[in-house]
């Protein structure tokens, strides 16, 4: 029985189409990360394998049932985006209220250590940061032990340290063979933290695989080197060259030659070259090539 599975499914608004003909099946154990502009369909999906929406066409299935049912039984955890705390509680008492509404939930002390929530637990869920809060709905989520963990952007509002503290507890979570879909715009999160990214634009998916293989598959290199303040026009016309891009006064040189295109940038251009490097294309960089407006 597979953990997920969407067939043929839509979801239009309107006469706006979110989510158009996806079909996705994920297995049991797996960490997956959704990856996708903002509008690509990332939450309308996780909505509708939450039962908080009903799709338009096709069927929508949880471990061989209804979202419903799922839900119902306790199997699905979900950290959203959007959603209040109750703010007179202290972080204790939250997740202990919580964690009381499931038959066999995760103990508070496990809980409050996995969530990295000891330190806040007397303090007023009102009272809390923005990533101090979203460290109480991970706790929340996962409070009932459920064999599916669905995370929406998770770790917004979280400074660095609280990102490589809260990937280090999902880790450790999904490591008892449950099963992780998480969405999110941090590309190497889902680099560092999944065992699949599947890529969804206009509401279809584009890419399917494991982090390598996707940035394998986008087929360009990338050429950087140190502008020094000089111009860069004429660079997009160089041999292989399909975009260009400067920040920091660094060039950064998307190519599907890069031999010809290096050679290009010493003999054709009058450009003096410093701290050139030739890569593969990182996920990022994939990304935006599999996303690019047509």
């Amino acid at each position: 029985m597979d953990a997920i599975a969407l067939t043929d499914v839509s979801k239009s608004y309107g006469d706006t189409l979110a989510v158009d003909g996806l079909d996705l099946t994920v297995e049991v154990g797996r960490t997956v990360a959704l990856l996708g502009p903002n509008g690509a369909g990332k939450s309308t999906s996780i909505n509708m394998l939450l039962g908080l929406t009903r799709p338009t066409r096709g069927r929508v299935e949880v471990f061989g049932g209804s979202p419903g049912e799922a839900v119902a039984r306790g199997d699905v955890g979900a950290m959203l985006q959007t959603g209040d705390l109750i703010p007179e509680l202290t972080v204790r008492e939250l997740v202990d209220f919580v964690r009381r509404l499931y038959p066999e939930p995760l103990g508070l002390d496990e809980l409050l250590r996995m969530a990295d929530l000891t330190d806040l637990a007397r303090r007023p869920a009102g009272k809390l940061s923005g990533g101090q809060a979203q460290r109480v709905r991970f706790a929340l989520a996962v409070a009932g032990a459920p064999r599916l963990l669905m995370l929406d952007e998770p770790t917004a509002a979280m400074d660095v340290e609280s990102r490589l503290r809260f990937w280090k507890s999902m880790r450790e979570y999904a490591a008892g063979g449950r099963t992780v879909l998480f969405a999110t715009h941090y590309l190497e999160e889902a680099d560092e933290n999944s065992d699949r990214v599947v890529v969804i634009a206009r509401g279809r998916i584009v890419a399917d695989g494991t982090a390598a293989q996707i940035k394998a598959g986008s087929g360009d290199r990338v050429v950087r080197f140190v502008l020094g303040g000089q111009a860069v026009a004429g660079l997009d016309a160089l041999p292989g060259v399909s975009a260009v891009e400067v920040a920091d006064d660094v060039a950064t040189l998307r190519t599907a030659d890069p031999d010809a295109t290096v050679a290009a940038l010493y003999r054709g251009t009058s450009l003096e070259i410093r701290d050139l490097r030739i890569a593969g294309a990182d996920l990022e960089d994939a990304f935006l090539a599999l996303t690019r407006e047509p």
